[in-house]
This record gives structure tokens, C-alpha cells and sequence, in this order.
């Protein structure tokens, strides 16, 4: 454990520079005086590490100095880092194991290599969660993701030829932020003519990089920025609380398709009562209708409402 530690506190300075004994113990997740013993430590053994006093002091490697761990390729590198993003590595127990791999893998490339790496990873964020907060989803196969990849990594505009809901597809050139994966589905991060825009990957029918330059603010935060996307897109909805009376063994087909269960309890023998949040009354009827007899609509009234008239339509329509 200890060596482990140790070459994670080289690798630190490797890529950070002067770093101080809170810093590091930070990093390391240990205490200050861990850190000390480990300098000694490494002193001891030939790694040219130093001390530099006063306020803005700390601790830092000679000159020149670097060690070499891996020889992975550009997008072999971007891969870790992307799957170390700050999302994947708050899984419980992971952190310190993904935070000391990510620093092994980005301080030993060359420095051109680590640059574009550090650069192309504030490009991509992996996150569990999609754009609204549904339970499960598949992901999507998206032929044209590739292309779009480059032309972020790149740093260029892009023409995209978008589908949006049910209208013909048209062209659209747009300057990309980042790409977003949340629960199988790729989003694109964009502006056009200034203003934000975010778009499904699978709706692109094609794929222009152009050689432009995007306009890309400097220092983006992809996970703020998604975020913020995110919570605009959901307060749109209009939504609507429904409460169901629904046989056990269907349950995970009506909660799968529901935004977020709020309440749940048995309701007799083989049967729950939940309450759930939809996107709305058509999103809400649907869901429940399609579990025919094994569902029962206890409110709201609009919805049981609803739901009674398309039942009775049907029965109409059949006897």
C-alpha cells in the first residue's frame, strides 16, 4: 500500500508541480505527517524531491525529472480518464483507486500527449442519469458518433443534419461545448449564433467537421454546464402525480417508464399501491394503459378520467 503511495505522490508532483504537505495529504488521503515520512522516504531512495519554504512553498521534483509508466496512445489515455471522470469514481469505495490510476495514466505521457489528453477529457462527460430522471434506459447506437467525436476533440464547428421531433431533417452548424453519455443516450453541447442548444446524437443524420475553430468559452465546466442544461429541460415539463394500484408482477414495467416513484406499499395480496411522477397526462395514460386489468388509475381525477373513457371507447368499439 505504502509503495503504492508513494509513486502516487511522485507522480503528483510530476504533474502538478510544487505542491504543499495539506495538499498532497488531500490528494492521498492521509495525514500531513504521512506525507513528510514519504518525502523522507523517497529522498532516501534517489528521487530528487525538495522542499522550497516561506508561504508559497512546498514540495517539488527537480528540473527534468519524470518517470514513465505506460505507453498508451492518445485515445487509449483519453479513454481512462474519461471512465476516472468524478462521476464514475464517486461509486462507492472506488474513489481512491480511480483518482491514483488517473494520475498514474495522465503524468506518465509525454507532455504534448497530456496536454491534448487533459484537454480532450473537459470534452466528454460519462454520467448515470439522463435528461430526465427516468429509472433504466437502453443505450443507442449512433453511426455518426465518431465523426462528431473527432470534430469536438478538434475543437471545430460542425454541420449536423438534425432531426428534430417529428420534422424533416435540416442542416445546422453549431459550435460544440462537449459530448454528454447519460444512460446509453449521447447528447452534443452546443451554440448556435450564441445562443445554447443541446441535441440527441441519434437524431443526426450526418456529420460535417468544418475547419473553423468552435467558439468555445475557455475553462468550461461540462458537469455545470449539463446540469444546468438539464434542470431547464425538466422544469419544462409540465408533469403530473399519479396514484396506482398495480399488481406486483407488472410492477417494474410501470415504474421503469415512470420519471420517479415518490411512495410504494402493498395494497392486498399480490398487489402495491405507488404513487409516481409522469411527464404529463399523455405520457401517464399511456404508461398505465398499457398494463391493461393489472393496473388500476386511483388518481388524479383527470387521469382515472382518462382512462376510463378510453376504456370505454374500446369496449365500444368491440361490442
Amino acid at each position: 500500500m505504502r509503495a503504492d503511495r508513494l509513486l502516487s505522490l511522485v507522480l503528483l508532483l510530476q504533474h502538478r508541480g510544487r505542491m504543499s504537505a495539506k495538499e498532497l495529504a488531500g490528494e492521498l488521503e492521509v495525514s500531513p505527517r504521512t506525507v513528510l515520512r514519504d518525502i523522507e522516504a523517497l529522498s532516501a531512495a534517489g528521487v530528487p524531491v525538495y522542499a522550497e519554504r516561506g508561504r508559497h512553498g512546498g514540495f517539488a521534483l527537480l528540473p527534468g525529472y519524470r518517470t514513465d509508466l505506460t505507453g498508451l496512445t492518445s485515445e487509449e489515455a483519453l479513454a481512462l480518464v474519461v471512465a476516472g471522470s468524478r462521476t464514475t469514481a464517486s461509486a462507492p469505495g472506488m474513489a481512491p483507486a480511480l483518482a491514483s490510476a488517473m494520475r498514474k495514466v495522465v503524468a506518465a505521457l509525454p507532455e504534448p500527449q497530456r496536454d491534448a489528453t487533459t484537454e480532450a477529457a473537459g470534452r466528454i462527460l460519462v454520467r448515470p442519469d439522463g435528461m430526465i430522471p427516468r429509472r433504466t434506459a437502453g443505450g443507442e447506437d449512433c453511426a455518426v458518433l465518431d465523426d462528431l467525436r473527432r470534430a469536438v476533440f478538434a475543437g471545430h464547428k460542425v454541420r449536423i443534419r438534425y432531426a428534430a421531433g417529428d420534422a424533416e431533417p435540416r442542416w445546422r452548424t453549431v459550435d460544440p461545448i462537449g459530448l454528454v453519455s447519460a444512460q446509453g443516450k449521447w447528447y452534443l453541447l452546443a451554440t448556435r449564433d450564441g445562443a445554447d442548444r443541446t441535441y440527441r446524437v441519434s437524431r443526426m443524420r450526418e456529420v460535417q467537421e468544418l475547419p473553423e475553430p468552435a467558439e468555445r468559452p475557455t475553462g468550461v465546466d461540462l458537469e455545470r454546464v449539463w446540469e444546468e442544461r438539464r434542470a431547464r429541460f425538466s422544469a419544462g415539463f409540465p408533469g403530473l402525480v399519479a396514484d396506482v394500484r398495480v399488481r406486483e408482477a407488472v410492477r417494474a414495467r410501470l415504474v421503469d417508464r415512470a420519471l420517479q416513484v415518490r411512495a410504494e406499499r402493498p395494497d392486498g395480496p399480490g398487489w402495491l399501491r405507488i404513487e409516481l411522477d409522469f411527464g404529463g397526462l399523455d405520457h401517464a395514460l399511456a404508461m398505465v394503459w398499457a398494463l391493461g386489468p393489472d393496473a388500476e388509475v386511483l388518481g388524479p381525477p383527470e387521469l382515472r378520467a382518462a382512462t376510463a373513457e378510453r376504456a370505454a371507447a374500446t369496449a365500444a368499439r368491440y361490442g
